[in-house]
């Protein structure tokens, strides 16, 4: 019986007959392909397997599973949040180190410019306490005087410094003039010439003196 006949079981017999001619008559490669196709379907139907089947399972294993594909983009998104936040936190510390840059300078800039005032009055300064130690800080001249000396320390913060029978510093004295004493223990100021001036911690101008040194 050809590979046609095999499927006609219960068919018609006159049926049977043509289609079995009808196959006769093909071409031999269709027959020979019609004979491979019964073939693998008996093949697979002996194996337990619906014709198909393999295609589909194969269908199945080259699709990506979701639930892993999910958790893929997850963490990748976990990775980019953790870069965007480490970027902030970055941006962010510059932006605080520019702002204390920028105050620290400007407080330099202030403090420059009220020495700056500061140094140019000094020799007014001089000439106020020395009038003061010859009893000619009088009148107008003492009110105006006062005036300017009050301005500067509630304003800029002026201190003047450097008194007799203070020890001598020499960050904070200079010495233009040395003599010795069996009365001092340690370097002291015998005399001021000039008084100091500082502003905060900042010397603008040293106390010029002259120092006992012990014998």
């Amino acid at each position: 019986m050809s590979a046609a006949g095999a499927d006609h079981e219960g068919i018609d017999p006159e049926l049977a007959a043509a289609v079995d001619s009808a196959f006769e008559e093909a071409d031999p490669q269709v027959r020979e392909e019609l004979a491979q196709a019964d073939a693998a379907q008996a093949a697979q139907e002996a194996a337990g397997q619906a014709p198909g089947e393999d295609q589909g399972a194969d269908q199945e294993a080259a699709e990506p599973d979701p639930l892993a594909q999910a958790q893929a983009q997850a963490a990748q998104a976990g990775e980019d949040l953790a870069r965007a936040r480490a970027d902030l936190y970055n941006l962010q510390q510059e932006y605080q180190g520019f702002v204390r840059r920028s105050r620290e300078a400007a407080a330099g800039h202030r403090a420059d410019g009220a020495a700056g005032v500061v140094e140019a009055l000094i020799p007014i300064l001089d000439e106020i306490e020395l009038a003061r130690q010859h009893g000619d800080l009088t009148g107008t001249f003492a009110t105006t005087a006062g005036k300017l000396e009050t301005l500067l320390e509630e304003k800029f913060s002026l201190e003047r410094f450097g008194q007799v029978g203070e020890a001598f510093d020499p960050t904070l004295h200079e010495a233009l003039m040395a003599s010795e004493s069996d009365e001092v223990e340690e370097p002291t100021i015998s005399l001021v010439l000039q008084p100091g001036y500082r502003l905060g911690e900042r010397v603008v101008r040293a106390a010029r003196v002259q120092v006992a040194n012990p014998a």
